[in-house]
């Protein structure tokens, strides 16, 4: 190999980085924006106090937004995930004031009812083939209702002593435990799904479904165990937000699963399926949390977050049809 070509290898290796992770980038950058608008729209906004409060009010969704990334790059979605962290909360919360369990059997049964409603989900989209969309806007109402008939409406308080409060209320060497939880979870969905074999399932089935089956993958079980860890995933953050706020409700949750979604699209995961990113993730969730952190600093109403995640949904699918799968928007068009 000669000067020349070692040199025009050395000048390509980082414009093939920046085109393989162009959608990391981007949502970088704009985080990075978002930042240094709302520090320059209020004096609050970079003190160390507000980004602690940031991170922890965004490990609930940072928790669910990993679980759907998974979900998301099998070309699926999971439209429950708000209501089954409102029945998972409210549920804690009724079976520590009014059955007095202990704190660690209701953990544990909260993540297995998560895991049951994931399972039911998975069944339907996996083995009867039923579409994901309509499956899980099926459950979203079901699990919904089951939550507002247990609760009859009403805010059920966690008794102020319970050790349950721990994973939303405390603090380990200075770093709240939500954000700790949030952490972990991401750093394992990482793991799972750029350094193991169910994350190279995962991916082979988003891309070529029929294809990874004829290699040997066991599509079904894949898929449903995908939204088993969903289910259970939105139960865990359901439990920290009810240990947070010292309470459960019916109404928690509500319009949860679009942020979630609008965290793993804008973070580049493809919704065609195929390809999918946890750290794209990560910025995606903590740039939902900045907007709303710097909206509500910013004395602006909280009804534009709506306005906020619906735009960020819009303008994601766009970037994912036109830049991120230009090949299949060409073929439609």
């Amino acid at each position: 190999m000669n000067l020349s070509s070692s040199r025009m290898i050395q000048h390509s290796l980082p414009r093939r980085l920046l085109h393989n992770h162009s959608g990391v980038v981007s949502i970088a950058l704009f985080f990075v924006f978002c930042c240094v608008v709302f520090s320059l729209i209020t004096s609050n906004f970079l003190t160390g106090t507000n980004w602690l409060n940031i991170i922890r009010q965004s490990a609930p969704l940072l928790i669910v937004a990993t679980a759907m990334t998974l979900v998301i790059t099998t070309g699926g979605i999971d439209l429950s995930v708000g209501s089954t962290l409102a029945l998972v909360g409210a549920l804690s919360a009724i079976a520590l004031n009014s059955w007095g369990l202990p704190w660690p059997v209701v953990l544990l049964g909260g993540l297995l009812l998560g895991g049951f409603v994931g399972a039911i989900n998975g069944f339907f989209i996996a083995y009867e083939g039923i579409p994901a969309f309509i499956v899980t806007l099926a459950t979203l109402a079901v699990v919904r209702g089951i939550a507002l008939l247990v609760t009859q409406g009403y805010s059920i308080p966690v008794p102020a002593d319970s050790l349950f409060t721990f994973i939303g209320r405390a603090w380990v060497v200075g770093i709240p435990m939500p954000a700790l939880i949030g952490m972990m979870i991401l750093v394992i969905g990482h793991i799972v799904l750029n350094h193991m074999r169910f994350g190279r399932y995962v991916t082979a089935i988003g891309a070529n479904a029929e294809g990874a089956r004829r290699s040997g993958i066991n599509t079904k079980a894949v898929t449903m165990k995908v939204y088993i860890i969903s289910g259970m995933a939105a139960a865990l953050a359901g439990m920290i937000i009810t240990a947070r706020l010292g309470s459960g409700s019916s109404n928690q949750g509500e319009g949860f699963e679009l942020q979630v979604i609008a965290a793993v699209v804008l973070g580049s995961t493809s919704l065609f399926g195929g390809f999918g990113t946890i750290i794209g993730t990560l910025l995606g969730a903590l740039s939902i949390a900045v907007i709303q952190n710097g909206l509500i600093l910013s004395h602006i109403s909280p009804f534009y977050t709506q306005i906020a995640t619906g735009t960020i949904i819009l303008l994601a699918i766009w970037l994912n049809t036109r830049i991120l799968n230009p090949t299949r928007s060409a073929a439609k068009g």
